[in-house]
């Protein structure tokens, strides 16, 4: 990715999910090939994302999910019920007290 620096925690989650994606084609018995075919990319692109590969677009991935039939968890990865850090920080904005207007 250029001259980018990838955090070592995202390197493991993209290289996981490079490893989840190929065991997912292997246990559904789908060749390379037509994994490939189906999510309308090339193999060699397909390669990059079964390695984990960051230069590969989010749309790649997310095709390869489809085709795999996983797209349901894709939607959740940015949900707010599986973000504690940004409730936490939401619930600090929250007013302290909620007053009645009065009636003129």
């Amino acid at each position: 990715m250029g001259d980018r620096i990838i955090p070592i925690s995202v390197q493991k989650a993209l290289r996981k999910l490079g490893e989840d994606v190929r065991d997912g084609r292997r246990r559904r018995r789908i060749p390379v090939a037509l994994m490939a075919e189906r999510a309308g990319i090339s193999r060699a692109t397909l390669g990059k994302i079964e390695k984990g590969d960051p230069s590969v677009s989010l749309g790649n991935y997310a095709m390869v999910l489809f085709v795999l039939g996983l797209t349901d968890r894709l939607s959740d990865l940015a949900d707010a019920s599986f973000d504690p850090v940004g409730r936490m920080l939401e619930e600090e904005n929250l007013p302290r007290r909620i007053r009645l207007s009065k009636k003129k």
